[in-house]
């Protein structure tokens, strides 16, 4: 998504003028348009490709919105007119009036920018293999995060173009979040929690933290590995939440609540998410080789898988009501 911007001309007659104003202005860094990219829903359109547009000549300037769909171009010209040009995938181009910056006005927002969705008869149709538009939306979904820095890479916004993922890409999207460091932060987090209710039963101090992160690192990685990646390549299924965003209340809920039962198969279909349940188990069963004693047993496997499945119930219901909104640059839901 990118935009172009054409070449400035400021004409002989227009030198003097211009230098005129720049004595009256002179810091031109002051001298900017800058503006807000939404659609027509009131959604941010992050990404977006805008052009600076100009009488030529002039020096070809162009800017992609940032996470929160801003742009800002600075160290503008008094007097030239100049036009904003946005464009978006799937929306129409929208373009702004001339807008000439003055000494009282050097400073513009852009107001009104509001696009539209594109007219499905003069789109241009790109055919690309299933296996790379896979991995160009694995690399979108790697961008996604919570208020800006909170992993959310295991969740398909866009339902209806999701293709299934390659077995390179399962593995990838768990390592990606494993390793990430947020994920490093929250296991650390969960280890002094655990050491403060002193379980399981390791020693206290260094020693016992250390253990308790240990295992909360095995935890997590093992559930990841085997559930997000392992079981989902054997079993021909996508290990992602698929967000409905649309329906009623309670068939989104009941969408959410259903997520670590059912999911969808390579195939596209839907059918029971054997690799998820598994996934919980088998990480369960693996933390009787490295729990102590005490806290090993069949009560304890099935005890954290309800504790799991619990979990991955929440989380749907989170995702279906409340991420969405808080994750800027996700893919606005068809």
């Amino acid at each position: 998504m990118m935009l172009r911007i054409c070449l400035l001309l400021i004409c002989l007659t227009t030198v003097l003028p211009a230098m005129a104003q720049d004595i009256a202005a002179p810091d031109p860094q002051l001298r900017s348009i800058s503006g807000t990219v939404i659609d027509a829903d009131d959604d941010l359109v992050p990404g977006a490709l805008v052009t600076l547009q100009c009488p030529s000549p002039c020096e070809i300037r162009n800017e992609t919105a940032d996470d929160n769909a801003a742009f800002n171009f600075r160290g503008l010209k008094l007097g030239v007119p100049y036009q904003v040009r946005v464009s978006a995938n799937g929306f129409e181009d929208w373009t702004t009036p001339a807008i000439a910056l003055t000494p009282d006005r050097s400073a513009f927002f852009v107001t009104g920018i509001r696009l539209k969705i594109a007219d499905p008869s003069t789109s241009v149709t790109v055919y690309a293999s299933t296996d790379q538009i896979a991995v160009e939306q694995v690399h979108l979904e790697e961008q996604q995060r919570v208020l800006g820095f909170i992993p959310n890479f295991y969740v398909v916004y866009d339902s209806q173009n999701a293709v299934p993922l390659t077995t390179k890409l399962k593995f990838e999207l768990a390592m990606r979040v494993s390793v990430d460091p947020v994920s490093a932060t929250g296991m650390a987090f969960m280890a002094g929690v655990r050491q403060a209710a002193r379980t399981p039963d390791y020693v206290l101090g260094a020693k016992g933290y250390g253990q308790r992160l240990g295992a909360e690192a095995a935890d997590g990685f093992s559930d990841i590995l085997i559930g997000g990646a392992i079981l989902p390549t054997v079993l021909r299924q996508d290990p992602r939440y698929f967000y409905q965003g649309t329906g009623t209340t309670r068939s989104r809920l009941g969408h959410a609540l259903a997520s670590p039962f059912v999911c969808k198969g390579d195939n596209g279909q839907w059918q029971p998410n054997y690799s998820s349940m598994g996934g919980d188990l088998a990480s369960s069963a693996l933390m009787n080789t490295y729990y102590p004693q005490s806290n090993r047993g069949a009560g304890m496997v099935f005890g954290q898988f309800a504790i799991n499945t619990a979990e991955r119930e929440l989380s749907g219901i989170v995702q279906e009501f409340v991420l969405r909104k808080l994750t800027p640059g996700a893919s606005k839901a068809k």
